[in-house]
């Protein structure tokens, strides 16, 4: 391989980025959907103007995706495989335009080698992949705006046809992040935020290129704002109420120590060092020079706000939620790795060694991971304290990312699947998404539990009255008794769903519940009886 410059950086991308696409759909398509992914799916089969938790662009693509591609793992995943491909180059055009185009392809290898990046968010279908590719696409163009070559004398060419379409750009781009995901905010805030500490970038407040820009994101904006005036705002109580405080306030250093800890680890802690150190940095630099100062607020935010708030919030494992953020600073990253390769013998040696060591890892713990997802082979070959060390009831946790066709199985021997007169569901949102993914949506599906979430939305329980369910429990005996007996004339346990991958690895219960009903007794607490009675499943 040649050495890296100028003018052949861009090459040497763009056959990383090939390989690693080929590479990750393998990958989408072999292995199985998680638990977020089986519960996002339906709503990729049940199109609407937006959703519970999640805004709808994402389920629009995966509905395009599917029917080009089938529903199958690719089908669903491809959209977020393909986005990935293009998020990694406007990474790199971007911190070209900012740095150059060394640091732009050190950046953009950098994010394909941290953990959280270069599958959760490359491979599996969530909203996180349309996010960053838009996010990015935005960047873009505000960075032409505001911080590249000639920004600081922007306010000489505020008013050419070029600044007014490159607005325009700006509005389209926020429009799609934010039909992406709600993280978006933390855009507006960043640039905002860049605008006001800048002398030389103020003008833009006096400028209409920004407020059309927020007009038309607006207007884009409209299915979401739309959807949930008609269904009680649900989606702003619920991403809200996972901030809040709840009834007493707490402190809880544990939660705020094991956010901080989990986002070490969804990075890798050798990336994510340095990655944090690139945030001190852009704060000490960012009157020095303008592109420290953009990607000091454009990180800082995200960063700052998802783990302060868990010293009262339970956010529980949902580490990438700081993402955003990351994905800026790996633009100063990439400029410091890129100043390293070009400084001293000793500081070129130490980088060469951390980037082998990076790649290695990342390489190494992806195949092993995936062909242990796949086959199980970990559970006879290798130490088993390894898979059960974090995870209680001697479960090995990637179980969740294997697809229980052993359900399909069961459903089709018993004749289930193919009944009208049965539906099926669960007392755990998750559990009920695994059940619905591997009956690929063929059955109705009921989440008897106070939290559905969107799965409330996509299925009408009234039709259901009358009809027999088939639920399926994990350890759920206490739920089941007090949740789903009340709606049914009886209910009767029946053998288990052995889960098998290297032989049984998982078990569910299986319980057959004759003629679906209103309960004698009001359940208030539960959607689905608010909405056996009329009324929506959220709110009052």
């Amino acid at each position: 391989m040649k050495k890296l410059t100028e003018k052949n950086a861009a090459s040497y991308l763009a056959v990383i980025i090939f390989i690693t696409f080929i590479i990750r759909c393998f990958i989408a398509a072999y292995t199985g959907l998680g638990n977020g992914e089986s519960y996002y799916f339906r709503g990729a089969l049940h199109l609407d103007l937006s959703y519970f938790d999640q805004p709808p662009l994402f389920f629009w693509l995966g509905a395009i995706s599917i029917k080009i591609f089938g529903l199958t793992n690719f089908g669903i995943r491809f959209p977020s495989v393909l986005l990935f491909s293009g998020t990694s180059w406007l990474l790199f055009i971007v911190t070209r335009q900012l740095f150059n185009a060394k640091a732009g392809f050190w950046a953009a290898v950098i994010m394909n080698l941290s953990a959280v990046f270069t599958v959760a968010v490359a491979c599996w279908y969530q909203p996180d992949a349309p996010l960053m590719f838009f996010w990015l696409v935005a960047t873009y163009f505000i960075v032409e705006l505001m911080v590249g070559p000639g920004a600081e004398h922007s306010e000489k060419t505020r008013n050419s046809r070029r600044t007014w379409l490159l607005w325009l750009a700006v509005g389209v781009s926020m429009g799609l992040a934010t039909l992406s995901k709600y993280h978006v905010l933390f855009l507006f805030a960043g640039v905002f935020m860049f605008i006001a500490t800048n002398k030389n970038q103020r003008h833009w407040l006096r400028h209409p290129g920004p407020y059309i820009a927020v007009l038309i994101t607006i207007i884009m904006a409209l299915p979401i704002l739309w959807w949930n005036y008609n269904n009680n705002w649900v989606s702003f109580v619920f991403q809200g109420s996972r901030a809040g405080v709840g009834e007493k306030f707490h402190l809880h250093f544990d939660w705020f120590l094991r956010s901080i800890g989990g986002q070490a680890a969804y990075l890798l802690p050798w990336i994510w060092v340095p990655t944090i150190r690139q945030l001190f940095i852009s704060y000490r630099m960012r009157k020095q020079l303008l592109a420290y100062s953009f990607i000091f607020w454009m990180s800082i935010l995200p960063i700052v706000f998802f783990t302060v708030v868990t010293l009262w919030a339970d956010l529980q494992y949902h580490f990438h939620w700081q993402a955003p953020g990351y994905m800026m600073l790996f633009i100063a990253l990439g400029f410091a790795v890129d100043r390293s390769l070009n400084g001293g013998e000793k500081t070129k040696r130490l980088t060469r060694r951390w980037l082998n060591f990076s790649i290695i890892f990342t390489l190494l713990t992806i195949s092993v991971l995936t062909l242990h997802m796949v086959t199980g082979f970990w559970t006879v070959y290798g130490p088993k304290w390894v898979v059960h060390y974090f995870h209680g009831d001697n479960l090995d946790p990637t179980i969740q990312g294997v697809d229980y066709t052993d359900i399909q199985t069961r459903f089709e021997k018993e004749g289930w699947l193919n009944d009208p007169h049965i539906f099926t569901g669960s007392t755990r949102w998750w559990l009920t998404g695994k059940l619905d993914w591997a009956l690929k949506g063929k059955k109705d599906i009921v989440v008897f539990n106070a939290d559905p979430r969107n799965l409330a939305f996509l299925v009408d329980p009234k039709k259901l009255i009358g009809k027999d369910a088939i639920i399926i429990g994990d350890k759920h005996q206490a739920y089941v008794d007090a949740d789903v007996k009340p709606f049914f004339d009886s209910v009767k346990q029946v053998s288990d769903i052995p889960i098998i991958r290297n032989g049984v690895e998982y078990t569910l219960q299986v319980y057959y519940c004759t003629n679906f009903h209103v309960p004698a007794q009001p359940r208030m607490d539960l959607p689905v009886y608010k909405q056996l009675i009329g009324l929506p499943p959220f709110g009052k």
